[in-house]
């Protein structure tokens, strides 16, 4: 027997951690504009505007985060997170494809297109937005995005900061570093938080992360780049 599109739906509520006012709204989101009977009656308004909406919170979420960043490596990082196949990959984890709307070709496809994929989680912001409001697609997108926001840091640094503050510090100031929390901000599920790396008496420069050990890892490469600052006058005098 075939899975209803009222269970389709609340199993994709279960997923989004939401809970849609407008069901009709919902399905519009996971409507391919090959089974709708008009393309306004597919998701791709709403893979338009959530496009812009997650470009506005991921484009915030840099901002606060990385204080010490220029333009040109935030803009970097965006572009890497709003991108297709970023999109595409969250769509996957999430299993979103188990609730698509596809026509009768699409759908005897083992393989869902990764086009369709990434403008699926995008007509489902867009469509939250419009159903709960900024905040809730924001919570959304902040749950979503932090895994792949933690893992392109991580691959963009490809180094341990903290154990290089610690190598460093233990060898020249016969020191070890520990990590001060300072602040955290945001509700339980999606909280940031404020550390700074000290070692004896001196505090460094404070960073935010999206969970403690990313926090700590970018104090230590402020702690780093502070103390080689620090050695590269020393060596002018």
């Amino acid at each position: 027997m075939a899975t209803s599109h009222e269970t389709i739906l609340e199993d994709c509520q279960q997923v989004l951690q939401y809970q849609f006012q407008d069901q009709k709204l919902l399905k519009r989101c996971l409507t391919h504009a090959s089974v709708a009977e008009t393309r306004l009656e597919s998701n791709e308004r709403l893979e338009f505007f959530g496009d812009a909406i997650l470009g506005m919170v991921v484009s915030e979420m840099l901002y606060h985060l990385y204080p010490g960043y220029p333009e040109g490596e935030l803009t970097r990082l965006k572009s890497i997170l709003v991108s297709r196949n970023t999109c595409a990959q969250i769509t996957e984890k999430l299993e979103f494809e188990k609730f698509l709307f596809l026509g009768k070709g699409l759908a005897l496809n083992s393989a869902v297109p990764l086009s369709i994929m990434a403008a699926v989680y995008e007509s489902l912001i867009a469509g939250i937005y419009l159903d709960g409001g900024l905040e809730a697609a924001r919570t959304f997108i902040e749950r979503t995005i932090e895994p792949e926001l933690v893992a392109t840091t991580d691959e963009d640094q490809g180094k341990n900061y903290k154990s290089l503050l610690q190598q460093f510090s233990q060898k020249s100031l016969s020191e070890t570093p520990f990590y001060k929390l300072l602040d955290e901000k945001g509700p339980d599920h999606s909280k940031c938080f404020q550390v700074s790396a000290v070692i004896g008496s001196h505090s460094y420069s404070a960073a935010w992360g999206m969970n403690k050990k990313e926090a700590e890892q970018r104090a230590a490469e402020n702690a780093l780049k502070e103390i080689a600052e620090l050695e590269s006058l020393t060596d002018a005098d």
